[in-house]
């Protein structure tokens, strides 16, 4: 069968053992059983299509995968799959001042496309912590969010228009290049966070925004518990302020941090950094310096948005600083804002009962929080032991008892299929499922994940 499939895409398809090892995991940590069956390396729409017709022919599972960065455990191949890769897919095609868009191939970093719209004075303004390695077609597939997402919206809401392939090699066209748009369905909507088990997204038609955003003001908090700073957090947003960012990071997640970067950042139970922005940016700031008072806390403004700029990049060394200290299972919950400050208090209860450190960052402007499960892993051994696992039960019990979440931004994938029932109930899991069935009848497009 690969025969007959080399003889149609040649050097795309790649079966070297280092390539296919290196599939077998994604920054998650998980990894599959064993190595997948072969790598499509798509360089263009047509090779995508050639693929998927021959996997549906012969009912080959394949896994969509973007550059690897995830965090669920979504684009992980095992045996007998054909990874579909879409990272040499990476041309911007338009970039339209007049219409404020952009139309890239899914292999696009984040961050490339951002340096190549500043000089159309545009900005694209999802920005997850991976955006300097993150494609756009895994954002899409995931959703995700990012530090800025309070003010300038998650993944969905700069998405007008998406190229996608099915299980059977058709091509669909949804969406539009208009500012609105309401024909049917929306389908463009319902592919961004679906894992690849929908299809394939081969084009991307984005939302842009005018890069200048007047003025930048940073305040960085230093609060003695992270349970105040998610207080004023709350209380921020209560008085109607949006910050373009706001971060929480508590004591542990401040004390890997420090120790990554050479900086001594302990002594504090929490630190809370806000960065407003726009004609309003100075009034807000201040309102957050009192609301900080109120609160307990102790604020600075930062001198410049250059010093802004580095409060900032602290926050998002958070990872990195992780993995330094051992395996990591990052996870990723949602809460009401106002529930935040009972979410930090449940996570500090779950560590004490447990007796494990459970680092933890939060984009606090919506309420999604980082917990960070730590653990030695013998041997290198990634797999997660059950007394984590059993910690992380009770975290996202706790979580949706709030009215929370599973996920705010990473996708379920493989590592949070177990607890889908918990938080959708049997009709809607049983609709979704049915849902799937429409665009990939045979079940072979990502299959194992999400569902």
């Amino acid at each position: 069968m690969l025969e007959e499939l080399r003889a149609v895409l040649g050097e795309v398809l790649v079966t070297d053992a280092a390539a296919l090892e290196a599939v077998r995991a994604d920054k998650s940590g998980h990894r599959s059983a064993a190595a997948p069956l072969a790598i499509v390396e798509a360089r263009d729409v047509a090779e995508v299509q050639h693929a998927l017709r021959w996997a549906s022919a012969h009912g080959v599972p394949v896994v969509p995968r973007g550059a690897g960065t995830g965090l669920a455990g979504g684009a992980i191949a095992g045996a007998g799959e054909l990874v579909l890769s879409t990272a040499r897919m990476n041309r911007i095609l338009e970039i339209s001042a007049a219409d404020q868009l952009a139309v890239v191939e899914p292999g696009v970093i984040n961050g490339d496309l951002n340096t190549a719209l500043a000089a159309h004075g545009l900005w694209y303004a999802p920005d997850p912590a991976s955006r300097a390695i993150s494609s756009i077609g895994g954002n899409i597939a995931t959703n995700a969010g990012g530090l800025m997402c309070v003010k300038y919206g998650v993944t969905r809401e700069a998405v007008l228009g998406l190229k996608v392939v099915l299980a059977d090699g058709r091509l669909l066209e949804l969406g539009h290049r208009t500012v609105k748009g309401v024909t049917g369905y929306d389908l463009t909507a319902l592919f961004v966070g679906s894992e690849g088990t929908l299809g394939v997204i081969v084009e991307a038609t984005l939302r842009l925004r005018p890069l200048a955003r007047g003025r930048l003001v940073t305040v960085s908090a230093a609060f003695p518990a992270v349970t105040d700073a998610a207080r004023a957090s709350s209380a921020i947003s209560a008085r109607g302020i949006t910050p373009a960012a706001m971060e929480l990071l508590d004591a542990a997640a401040l004390d890997g941090i420090g120790e990554h970067l050479g900086l001594d950042l302990g002594g504090r139970g929490a630190q809370l950094l806000v960065q407003t922005d726009g004609a309003a940016a100075a009034s807000e700031a201040e309102q957050v310096v009192e609301i900080v008072a109120a609160h307990g806390g102790t604020a600075e403004l930062a001198a410049d948005e250059a010093e802004g700029e580095r409060l900032f990049a602290i926050r998002r060394a958070f990872h990195p600083a992780m993995e330094r200290r051992g395996t990591v299972l990052i996870e990723d919950v949602a809460v009401p804002r106002s529930a935040l400050p009972e979410m930090f208090a449940v996570i500090e209860r779950i560590e004490r009962d447990h007796g494990i450190r459970i680092p933890t960052v939060a984009h606090a402007g919506d309420g999604n929080l980082h917990p960070n499960f730590v653990f030695d892993a013998p041997g290198g051994d990634a797999e997660v032991p059950a007394h984590i696992w059993a910690a992380a039960d009770e975290l996202f019990r706790a979580c949706l008892a709030l009215g929370g979440t599973l996920t705010g931004e990473h996708g379920v994938g493989l590592l949070k299929r177990r607890w889908l029932r918990q938080e959708l109930g049997d009709d809607s899991l049983e609709l979704q499922r049915r849902i799937k069935a429409v665009f990939d009848p045979a079940g072979i497009l990502n299959p194992g994940k999400v569902f």
